[in-house]
């Protein structure tokens, strides 16, 4: 077995159905005092409920977070938190309020909790990313951490199941990169298998039964452990590929990782068999290869698989291969502008990998 490093980035989580309500609880562990709750607009009922649960201890809501984190509406929320004088905040959505809360932690030092509702697995990871003059810029730092996750699979009834779908393959995304990792380590590969497993069984599961509690929880854990090893070890050109997709041509998050990853994938794969082949183990695959699991897993569930379809202009594939060449993550295959070329103009026809 190679050497290697383990470092695990610390968290407390408190995991259940009904678990929001100890909000309050958590705050007055930690000390503090006036917390500013985060969401997007189209959470704000779920911010509201958060408000009511902290009573006094709520400084107020700011309902602003979008996807990819634009550094104006970064500043906006730190400067209304600083206005307010609140000493925390609480995170209530998926990656996009998660991100904004990282955002203002990295800028002005407030901790916070975060409460998922949805499975970006964001708030196991101490990477943050921002957006400027349309590209999006990530980093890593561990005051962007929360102090605390709560996960209430309650509280993602309400995510559709489309979205459902396109999150959870999304964290699939981030434990099937960690498998061929360039600092990959055993403990994070049997995170990465398990996480992969969870997800591929949750989702079907809650596609067919939205309200399913037992399915829902299983997504969580998934996004959980999908979560944590995108913030324990190096990602490659899968997530290369989607910053620059998303934050330069303002494509949908969690969709284009979606459509992204059985091409990345299939890229890579003859440089990481061992870990096509845990992958395809989690997935329950016997028969197709790992991108083509992944492409049907999308497919059945109704989930896009072409770049076209979510927002992309194939004029503009030439230019996000420029992009991806100016400044690539580490792969283990190399970066080279024909096969690059290839792969996004079969994400953008959504042709199924072979």
């Amino acid at each position: 077995m190679p050497s290697f490093i383990y470092e695990a980035n610390a968290a407390r989580v408190i995991f259940g159905a009904g678990a929001l309500p100890q909000l309050a609880v958590e705050l007055e562990r930690m000390g503090l005092r006036r917390a500013l709750v985060l969401s997007t607009e189209n959470q704000r009922a779920e911010a509201t409920r958060a408000a009511d649960l902290l009573g006094s201890r709520c400084a107020g809501i700011h309902a602003g977070a979008v996807m990819h984190v634009p550094v104006e509406v970064a500043r906006e929320a730190t400067a209304k938190a600083l206005a307010l004088d609140a000493d925390c905040m609480v995170a209530i959505g998926g990656g996009s309020t998660t991100g904004l809360a990282k955002a203002i932690a990295l800028e002005a030092g407030l901790p916070y909790i975060a409460v998922p509702t949805s499975y970006a697995g964001s708030e196991m990871t101490p990477i943050y990313g921002l957006t400027a003059g349309g590209q999006k810029k990530t980093g890593r730092d561990p005051r962007v951490l929360p102090r605390v996750v709560i996960y209430d699979p309650e509280l993602t009834i309400g995510l559709p199941p489309k979205l459902t779908v396109t999150s959870g393959l999304n964290a699939i995304a981030h434990a099937a990169e960690g498998l061929y990792a360039r600092d990959a380590n055993p403990v994070m590969s049997l995170m990465a298998e398990e996480g992969i497993r969870s997800m591929a069984g949750g989702i079907p599961a809650v596609a067919a039964a939205p309200e399913d509690i037992d399915a829902r929880s299983q997504c969580l854990i998934g996004a959980w452990l999908c979560g944590t090893v995108l913030g324990s070890v190096g990602m490659a050109l899968h997530h290369k590929l989607c910053h620059t997709l998303g934050g330069s041509f303002d494509l949908p998050h969690a969709e284009t990782h979606t459509v992204v990853l059985p091409h990345a994938l299939a890229y890579n794969a003859c440089a990481a068999p061992n870990a096509m082949r845990r992958i395809e183990r989690a997935l329950g695959s016997p028969g197709p290869s790992a991108p083509a699991a992944v492409f049907d897993l999308a497919l059945r569930q109704g989930a896009p698989v072409a770049l076209r379809d979510i927002g992309m202009r194939e004029a503009d594939l030439d230019a996000a291969v420029d992009l991806t060449l100016a400044s690539p993550y580490w792969n283990p295959r190399p970066i080279e502008r024909e096969p690059i070329r290839a792969l996004l103009q079969a994400a953008y026809e959504g042709a199924r990998p072979e």
